[in-house]
């Protein structure tokens, strides 16, 4: 499969990121489970049925996302016409009730990737399942990968993830500058109404008003993420969480997709081939934006991005 190439009607990392919510398809109807945890909470997941025997793709959402972000509605479109199952979990408290532990979830969160695949393994016959991740998922992914090493395959024929914010650190400190902040105070302003519900049921699980002053995410992750998740703070968090280190230690068959004019992460923290396992496949084309690959004419299309992940897990995974 060609490499994105984003259009010439639309240009730049920001327009390229944002144009995908005037033009998100509808949502097709998903089935919900309720999950329960081994720690007593719960995560909610939505299915997209298939017959018996169809591959299974699993797909993490981003920071803040749900099943019903752009990018996993016209993932869930792909699969339906592919014939494929799907799978979407979210992440403790991103389903639209408050989960009932102190703790939510982070983007070093390979423990909850493990428990969700192998779940979703044994519900699919014990057979391997197809593994993908955008943003923040895919980064606790192929943190996931790279932590379990030969293990992975046990349970996932591949990896592939989507503009995974690979470097916290430079991710964080570029999302507090310039045009930038619109992101950082999109995302703060359900990460705080979320945070506020979960310290009424908590009280004095982190500091309150600390966390209402933060002003960019790593004040926030300093100030709730980090020490709510067992860190000193955000960038102990950043570092212990950065799927870039765990790179090298993959075994798994992967797909890394970073676009160049991503607004989250400078195309100077990239890894290159001597960053990473045989295994893995870079791609990085110049377009694309934050999980943005909208292609063809005016007003674009969101099918790039799944078809991407059904040619990799068919032609591309053992």
């Amino acid at each position: 499969m060609k490499p994105f190439r984003a259009p010439a009607w639309l240009p730049g990392g920001h327009l390229q990121t944002l144009w995908p919510l005037l033009i998100k398809p509808r949502p097709l109807p998903l089935r919900r489970e309720r999950w329960p945890t081994p720690d007593g909470d719960f995560i909610d997941v939505d299915f997209l049925d298939a017959d018996a025997g169809a591959p299974t793709l699993v797909l993490f959402h981003g920071l803040e996302g749900s099943s019903r972000s752009h990018y996993a509605i016209a993932t869930a479109r792909a699969c339906k016409a592919a014939g494929w199952r799907l799978v979407l979990p979210h992440f403790r408290g991103c389903s639209g009730e408050l989960n009932r532990q102190p703790r939510a979830y982070h983007s070093g969160d390979s423990d909850e990737i493990d428990w969700i695949l192998r779940r979703v393994q044994a519900t699919h016959g014990g057979r391997r399942v197809h593994a993908a991740g955008v943003s923040l998922g895919g980064n606790a992914l192929l943190k996931w990968a790279g932590e379990r090493g030969a293990s992975a395959a046990d349970v996932v024929t591949g990896v592939a993830a989507m503009c995974a914010p690979l470097d916290l650190a430079a991710c964080g400190h570029h999302l507090a500058r310039g045009f930038n902040r619109v992101y950082t105070r999109h995302f703060l302003a359900t990460l705080k109404r979320i945070s506020g519900e979960r310290l009424r049921r908590f009280p004095g699980l982190f500091d309150e008003t600390r966390m209402r002053r933060a002003a960019n995410l790593w004040q926030f992750d300093d100030a709730v993420t980090g020490p709510v998740h067992g860190f000193a703070g955000a960038d102990d968090y950043w570092r212990r969480c950065s799927a870039k280190p765990f790179l090298k230690s993959i075994v798994v068959p992967t797909l890394a997709v970073n676009p160049k004019n991503d607004p989250f992460l400078p195309a100077r923290f990239l890894p290159g081939n001597a960053d990473v396992a045989a295994c893995v496949r870079l791609e990085q084309p110049a377009g694309g934006g934050h999980v943005g690959f909208v292609g063809g004419g005016f007003p674009g299309r969101l099918d790039w991005l799944p078809q991407r992940l059904l040619h990799f897990f068919l032609f591309e995974t053992s």
